[in-house]
């Protein structure tokens, strides 16, 4: 067999199997993927202390009140353009937000509690939603709570980005 024959019938035993194996193996996943970008509708994200979340911004309706540093509660609408909203997404996918789980808590630690700053974020979906709530002084699993941290700075740093659009014009 010549050395062109060889790489021939190498193509068609090795190569070609193998991507269809990947067609038939990942294009299920990919059609039934529960967080899709274009079935996105709304993002939520609330912090603060104790039961009540003063702070909370809705990306559908761009209500978004916050304390200032003198206590004085701020509201506006903020809209967050859909390459803003896109680029949450994408970063939620990269750092695996859908496999987080939905307390990122110490055991035994109260939601409630007026003393640890709690954040809450929610991504809502046509056919699901991800509510994702992170007490900042987590300590178990120091990786999770690396990426819950850089989850909530992007979101924060978004909406913020936005505000102050808003407010420039």
């Amino acid at each position: 067999m010549s050395t062109r024959g060889k790489k021939i019938f190498l193509a068609l035993t090795i190569v070609v199997p193998f991507l269809i194996y990947c067609v038939i193996y990942y294009t299920p996943m990919i059609k039934n993927a529960p967080f899709k970008s274009s079935e996105f509708v709304s993002l939520q994200f609330k912090w603060g202390v104790g039961k009540n979340l003063v702070n909370t911004y809705d990306s559908s309706t761009g209500e978004y009140q916050y304390l200032d540093g003198r206590d004085s509660l701020i509201k506006t609408n903020v809209k967050l353009r859909t390459n803003d909203i896109m680029y949450l997404h994408s970063k939620a996918n990269e750092l695996g937000l859908w496999n987080f789980p939905p307390v990122i808590a110490n055991t035994g630690s109260d939601l409630n509690s007026d003393q640890v700053l709690r954040y809450e974020f929610q991504f809502n979906y046509k056919r699901k939603s991800k509510k994702v709530i992170f007490m900042t002084d987590y300590s178990e699993i120091p990786k999770l709570r690396d990426v819950a941290v850089q989850m909530q700075k992007l979101i924060a740093q978004s909406i913020n980005d936005a505000e102050e659009r808003y407010s420039n014009k």
